[in-house]
């Protein structure tokens, strides 16, 4: 297992037998986490986040459409907005 030293930066060096490993390339992104006391790099492509968000709530089914006109998208809405004001009026 290579071991790597923090520089005066806080920057590591990625030793080349973990990059073989997992392709990553100069100026690729990664994400930095926190995982049970350990620091972990997971490789992100670069779409920003509300596109990301987006992406993750089609994903789960938490969207609408496709409408067949415009009229049926503003029923949508509409039909949408009606229910989060009840919700505001209960709550």
């Amino acid at each position: 297992m290579p071991i790597v030293t923090i520089k005066d930066k806080y920057q590591v060096v990625i030793p080349r037998s973990v990059r073989k490993k997992v392709p990553v390339h100069v100026g690729d992104l990664l994400e930095a986490k926190v995982e049970r006391g350990k620091i972990t790099f997971t490789p992100k492509s670069p779409v920003d986040r509300g596109i990301a968000e987006s992406l993750e709530d089609f994903k789960r089914g938490r969207s609408y459409g496709p409408f067949a006109a415009h009229k049926e998208f503003l029923a949508s809405l509409h039909s949408e907005e009606k229910k989060l004001r009840v919700q505001k009026k209960s709550a």
